[in-house]
């Protein structure tokens, strides 16, 4: 047992052999907490994760635009509550990125813009100016290992990713190029991968990207069944894609769930039901419970547990009722 600024903390450790300083970090084999030295990389930081999850921007019924920015805590259940706001209204915002202290937005709005900005998670607020991706679009799907964000696909189905530095605001730089172009597209990660599912056409495709190594991605599967307007999460091991929409008789808009594990390339695997069906949802995760927020048109936020299968519980809801918003998670 040891404490975190007064808080118990229990790890599986034993700390007898350890020296020096000891770091908190995540055994993703065990999943648990784990005491470690410092001078050694055998388990993953969760520094990305946090226990408040953001969602900004976002259209709202009469696909009226929004630059509302909300937040909850992920370790509870009840409503959003206000933050800031954004630069400007948009919708298409299709996740973020972050560094657990940074949360980082990217593309969006009415004719598609190339705008990056930023927001201290901690801190309630305005959002600010980061910078640019390499091209105007909407619809792409950002994530993180909590150093550099990603943000591929997009606008005119196409296969650009995009990724920053998420300490050191600039324009991003090309990274390579997913291995179909799509737009509509949902995109998770651990502390390794980048993962992105689903698009326009109603696509099945997932694939990856190592993201400390720059180059094109690489065929990881296929989702349960081809939609787009995905939402989705992740811990540092299992990615869940949400929702969607699938233009098919009887479908629709779905409440489907799936899920990969994502150090092994596969096809996605049932998880659950949403509370409703809806597309266009977008979730944050504290690596332990999963939440999604909003949809067409919703202000419904749900929540899982990441590594236990079965349906979502009802959370809460969003301070405005919208969909194709932007978000992250953080402390």
């Amino acid at each position: 047992m040891r404490k975190i600024n007064g808080v118990p903390v229990e790890a599986h450790t034993d700390l007898s052999n350890l020296t020096g300083g000891e770091v908190l970090k995540w055994d993703a084999t065990n999943t648990l907490m784990a005491w470690e030295d410092q001078d050694s990389t055998g388990f993953v930081p969760v520094s990305w994760y946090g226990d408040r999850g953001v969602f900004a921007g976002g259209a709202a019924p009469g696909d009226v635009h929004k630059d509302t920015i909300d937040y909850i805590d992920i370790t509870t259940t009840g409503n959003a509550t206000d933050f800031g706001n954004l630069s400007s209204v948009r919708k298409s915002m299709s996740g973020g990125a972050s560094s657990g202290s940074r949360g980082v937005f990217g593309g969006g709005g009415y004719g598609y813009v190339n705008i990056i900005e930023y927001i201290t998670i901690s801190t309630p607020g305005n959002a600010t100016d980061f910078g640019d991706l390499t091209t105007a679009r909407g619809y792409t799907g950002g994530c993180s290992d909590g150093t550099t964000g990603l943000w591929g696909g997009g606008t005119a189905a196409t296969t650009i990713i995009d990724y920053i530095t998420i300490s050191t605001p600039g324009n991003a730089t090309d990274f390579g190029d997913l291995t179909v172009g799509r737009r509509y597209i949902c995109a998770l990660s651990n502390d390794t991968r980048g993962v992105w599912g689903g698009g326009n056409g109603q696509s099945d495709v997932i694939d990856y990207v190592t993201i400390a190594t720059t180059g094109n991605a690489t065929d990881f599967g296929n989702l349960i069944f081809g939609r787009d307007t995905v939402g989705g999460c992740s811990d540092t091991t299992r990615g869940i894609f949400v929702g969607g929409y699938k233009a098919a008789p009887g479908v629709g808009a779905t409440d489907i769930m799936d899920y990969i594990t994502i150090a092994s390339t596969s096809n996605a695997t049932d998880f659950g039901d949403l509370t409703v069906a809806r597309e266009a949802p977008t979730g944050a995760s504290n690596a332990t419970r999963g939440v999604f927020g909003g949809g067409t048109v919703a202000n419904v936020i749900d929540y899982v547990t990441i590594q236990t299968t079965g349906d979502a519980t009802d959370f809460g809801d969003l301070t405005v009722e919208r969909a194709q918003s932007g978000s992250v998670s953080g402390d």
